[in-house]
């Protein structure tokens, strides 16, 4: 993904992916290669027990170091921490009689490889399912599945973790990658950032480096054969790139902006208890997505008023099981116990037939176009097992707070009807079980994403109790560009006139129903978006608790009535670029 701009060694500037903002500057320690050269050979039959016996002993201690990293999490802030926590609970359940043990159990004694080898094609096997999801957070679990195996080879090959110690304060790590343990062992008092060759946005290594406050770039290519030990390194978490060796302009530059962004950082801090409320006086309500029960911290620190949009596929990942109605109910309740009385929105299993549990696996054939095949509220209605046990999980859950029951990739409003009579059933299941559940039954909403959904708004406004815009999947299918694939990615605008006028109906179509309608998409999370969407008659949007702050301050800048007076000359153009022009020379009169 790097791109080198320059070829002297001053100045150097490499373009990655920024999956943690801030600006870090200091020298370059360049961390040694975590790559194990993986021996293979064929065992004799009498050594196929004594190897599987080996394999269990490398699996044992691969769990002592896991307990040892988990007593360290304690040491780390609490948002580090329980992150950390979550993400070695996943690799300890890898570890005990998972389909990655049983894979290379059965690949030591079916083809007679060596641990080593059979832990090396097992990971690279299901790895390799997990990156070709069309989902990027899912996809990124292809990362998850990898750590555990390199942890494996080297218990097996006796090679131990090499620590990150006696580094002069301030350095900046420069690494092929970094898992998410390695960045726990990060000090962030002698280590400033970090920047890496591999990496993507959703895997834990960026999470980490957000709850540590360590500025983070991955995604560079070209990194380890432009960067040399003891290199000055500036690395901008923000804008996705690192500058080697600086001139004395560039490093006052950077010095500027660094001090700048610590007092933005505190002036944002400081809207956290104040309301969201435009010049004159309009009310806005601000909520955060998460994907984890343990990002509750950020969200409630953010000053987010409630969870817009809780994705629950988390709980299905990594394993060869469907989790039951107890299990979800658990997670379910602390999230709702843990935000305290604020209301969540639970969006139903949000995957289709290329990312399913393997128990669901065989019961499917492979689509031809997964992102329009058997996915989402389709899949959850084919499999009405599937859908009854979570339902029943979110009615338990909304016993101890208030809760909403939000469908994806709803189409039409036979889905919605499907649901509501699936969830009367269950309800009448868990009274006779004298189970305490919702009371009131929680509000069932569409998530629209569909352009055939914005277009039926109307009709779905009869059978729906909310609406949530996806502004993410909603460009995806109205523009039909998949903005993964490098060749269309530039086409890929939330801007264009064809998406913000399926914005517009949809609201309309809310306002008209009187039903709430927010947004949950990357839009809602983008401050140059705001005065376009609360032109367009938002009132609710839902993102990422680390861009809350940021909308909040844009909100509290506004003036609503030539917000909309702009947005209406907006909606007047047919042009995305004539869109961007009037929105940010809006945007720039702020």
């Amino acid at each position: 993904m790097s791109r080198q701009r320059k070829t002297s060694r001053s100045n150097v500037i490499l373009r990655g992916l920024g999956v943690a903002r801030g600006i870090a500057i200091g020298p370059a320690h360049i961390a040694e290669s975590g790559t194990l050269d993986v021996p293979t050979h064929e065992l004799a039959k009498s050594a196929i027990a004594g190897e599987i016996e080996r394999f269990h002993a490398a699996i044992a201690e691969a769990g002592t170091q896991i307990d040892k990293l988990r007593r360290k999490a304690s040491s780390l802030p609490e948002s580090a921490a329980e992150e950390l926590g979550y993400l070695l609970d996943a690799h300890n359940h890898m570890l005990e009689g998972s389909r990655l043990v049983r894979g290379v159990d059965k690949r030591i004694r079916d083809d007679r490889l060596n641990a080593e080898a059979a832990v090396s094609q097992e990971v690279s096997e299901i790895a390799l399912v997990f990156s070709q999801m069309e989902d990027s957070y899912l996809a990124a679990r292809a990362r998850d599945v990898r750590d555990v195996g390199q942890r494996l080879l080297r218990c097996l090959m006796k090679t131990p973790y090499q620590a990150f110690t006696d580094l002069p304060e301030g350095s900046v790590i420069v690494a092929d990658e970094l898992t998410p343990a390695d960045t726990a062992l990060l000090d962030p008092h002698k280590v400033a950032g970090f920047v890496t060759a591999t990496g993507g946005a959703q895997d834990h290594t960026g999470i980490m480096a957000r709850s540590l406050g360590l500025p983070a770039v991955v995604g560079m290519a070209e990194l380890l054969q432009q960067a040399r030990p003891g290199d000055t390194v500036i690395v901008d978490g923000g804008a996705g790139q690192i500058i080697l060796n600086p001139d004395a302009q560039t490093m006052s530059r950077y010095q500027e902006r660094r001090a700048e962004l610590l007092r933005q950082a505190r002036k944002l801090d400081r809207l956290r208890n104040v309301p969201a409320i435009t010049r004159d006086q309009e009310l806005v309500k601000l909520q955060a997505n998460i994907d984890l029960p343990n990002e509750i911290d950020a969200a409630l620190s953010s000053g987010a008023e409630g969870i817009g949009l809780f994705r629950t596929e988390y709980v299905f990942m990594n394993r060869d099981d469907l989790p039951d109605e107890d299990e979800q109910y658990v997670q379910l309740r602390s999230i709702v116990e843990g935000m305290e009385g604020r209301p969540i929105t639970i969006r139903t299993l949000d995957v289709g037939n290329d990312k399913l549990p393997y128990s669901l696996d065989e019961h499917l054939g492979a689509s031809p176009n997964p992102a329009m095949g058997l996915r989402a509220i389709r899949l959850s209605l084919k499999f009405q097992k599937l859908l009854d046990t979570q339902l029943a999980a979110i009615l338990r859950a909304g016993a101890h707070g208030p809760v909403r029951i939000l469908l994806p990739m709803i189409s039409s409003p036979q889905e919605v009807r499907e649901v509501r009579d699936a969830m009367r059933k269950v309800v009448r299941r868990l009274k006779r079980r004298k189970v305490a559940i919702a009371d009131p039954l929680p509000p069932i909403g569409a998530m629209i994403e569909i352009p055939g959904a914005a277009l039926a708004a109307d009709s779905l406004a009869r059978d729906c109790e909310f609406f949530s815009i996806g502004t993410n999947d909603l460009t995806m299918y109205t523009l039909a560009i998949d903005r993964g694939d490098d060749q269309v990615a530039h086409l890929y605008s939330p801007l264009h006139p064809a998406v913000l006028r399926l914005i517009q109906f949809t609201t309309a179509a809310a306002l008209r129903a009187r039903i709430p309608i927010n947004v949950c998409g990357e839009m809602a999370g983008d401050e140059r978006m705001t005065a376009l969407l609360l032109g367009l008659g938002i009132r609710d949007l839902s993102m990422t608790a680390t861009a809350l702050p940021r909308v909040k301050q844009r909100i509290r800048s506004l003036d609503l009535n030539e917000a909309t007076k702009r947005t209406q000359a907006i909606m007047d153009q047919s042009d995305p670029g004539m869109v961007a022009v009037l929105l940010d020379d809006f945007n720039a009169l702020a």
